[in-house]
């Protein structure tokens, strides 16, 4: 869940695929030129679960969760950024010159 989490505000706040105009490649294609949240761009997250019985899991007992975290944390930061400024980004990653 927090790999998640911390996915969607890599999402929000810095990942943008940059295309060339000319020859249509993706100019950064690798992680020295992609902007990806690390350790220190993330606060600190706790995450708690809701005990439940579920008789349709699979045979070890566990259900995949991974992309679940992610769906709305994008559009939460946007909501945030909205109620701090007024202003409502809707093209991702939001950064300072769209403000």
């Amino acid at each position: 869940m927090i790999g998640g989490i911390t996915w969607g505000i890599g999402m929000a706040l810095m990942e943008h695929t940059v295309m060339s105009p000319h020859y249509g490649r993706i100019l950064n294609h690798n992680l020295s030129d992609y902007l990806i949240p690390v350790q220190l761009d993330v606060p600190d997250i706790q995450v708690q679960f809701v005990e439940e019985e579920d008789p349709y899991v699979n045979a070890l007992g566990t259900k995949g969760i991974g992309e679940l975290s992610v769906v709305g944390v994008a559009a939460a930061i946007a909501n945030a950024v909205y109620h701090a400024t007024g202003k409502r980004i809707r093209d991702l990653p939001i950064t300072p010159d769209k403000l």
